[in-house]
């Protein structure tokens, strides 16, 4: 696992990178202090499976930070970190791409195994926070869908199969697969029944 930590905190930053690569072998990890620098590493096109981002540092101004970043790399995996944070600064940022919020107080292990899980393709959001922090407004989420996301929902929520979608778009099927992988992250779902569901609750048919 290649990963990428933008935190202004070098001890945290330090401390995070020691306890990922003493207890993942074979993790690689790369600090840096702003949004800016972020860029700049990704910009030099060394590959990462998933960024975590502070959310209280130079460069956010808010969720700016995570929105530049998404707009730059859209493949890329993101997950906020923060002392503390709003429900809705939660919302926002996984109506906007995020792949999840990690607490810094979270125990090591739990971090560790979160971050991994959220390389692997799930979306991770700890079992204490309130459950309307998940919650999202359709319309922004809406926006946040690239436009074959958006193809594709149409069709998922007219029940039909991957292989039908792909003959539907003509995509390959690993294409739509793909493209449902992005809508259950950014619906907070678990796969592409869930999605559907998710969909509906937030007036996304049409």
């Amino acid at each position: 696992m290649r990963l990428l930590i933008a935190d202004d905190h070098d001890l945290l930053r330090d401390a995070l990178r020691s306890h990922f690569e003493r207890e993942a072998p074979g993790t690689f990890v790369q600090g840096v202090g702003t949004v800016s620098e972020a860029l700049k590493v990704l910009d030099d096109g060394q590959p990462f499976d998933i960024l975590l981002l502070d959310l209280r540092m130079p460069g956010m101004n808010g969720l700016n930070g995570l929105v530049r970043l998404r707009e730059r790399y859209p493949s890329l995996k993101i997950a906020l970190m923060s002392g503390e944070a709003k429900n809705e600064d939660i919302r926002l940022a996984m109506a906007h791409g995020a792949v999840g919020f990690l607490p810094k107080t979270l125990p090591g292990t739990v971090l560790l195994q979160a971050v991994q899980r959220m390389a692997a393709g799930e979306t991770f959001m700890p079992d204490n926070l309130p459950e309307s922090a998940m919650a999202t407004d359709g319309n922004a989420l809406n926006s946040t869908f690239t436009r074959r996301e958006r193809e594709v929902l149409d069709f998922l929520l007219k029940g039909q199969s991957n292989k039908e979608i792909a003959r539907a778009l003509d995509l390959e099927e690993v294409t739509v697969k793909l493209h449902i992988r992005g809508l259950c992250r950014k619906l907070g779902a678990k796969n592409r029944t869930q999605a559907a569901m998710r969909a509906v609750e937030l007036g996304l048919a049409r």
